[in-house]
């Protein structure tokens, strides 16, 4: 009976004394072990930073430019992790974005809006805790610069 008073439980991820797995809790257990791709986790960040109203793309102008080649191509997809690039640990992950803002946006809250909700759409949704989220806004989208490409498809025949 003393015996089994004193042997320890196997414990599931994140449920450690220290509190530094927090949000890992369910991705170990008695019947094995979750892991999670770093694809998964820049999908979701990326997808994250796209829905803040402010950012008008991630990732500098080579990423963007291969990535509007990938969307022309039939059958060619979004890259939702393009301008993202993460690290993820056992427990935790880190999160680097590069996007470009539009004119006019406080930079500032739009990287405090991005940071919030790449954190809150990452834990919640892969139960990692994310240690930091770095952010580097690489441009700014002017409304002219819409209004250039618009012309550069004009069609010279009817």
């Amino acid at each position: 009976m003393a015996d089994t008073a004193t042997t320890p439980r196997p414990t599931t991820a994140g449920t450690t004394g220290t509190g530094a797995g927090r949000g890992a809790a369910g991705l170990g257990s008695d019947h094995g072990a979750t892991t999670i791709a770093d694809t998964v986790v820049s999908k979701i960040a990326g997808i994250a930073a796209r829905d803040i109203s402010g950012v008008h793309a991630l990732g500098g102008g080579a990423a963007r430019a291969v990535g509007a080649l990938r969307e022309r191509i039939p059958g060619g997809r979004t890259n939702h992790s393009q301008g993202v690039s993460v690290e993820v640990g056992e427990r935790q992950a880190a999160v680097d974005i590069e996007l470009i803002a539009e004119y006019g946006v406080p930079i500032a809250d739009l990287a405090s809006a991005v940071r919030r909700n790449v954190v809150s759409s990452v834990e919640r949704m892969t139960g990692l805790q994310v240690t930091e989220v770095n952010i580097e806004v690489s441009d700014i989208h002017l409304p002219e610069d819409d209004d250039q490409d618009d012309e550069k498809h004009v069609t010279r025949v009817q």
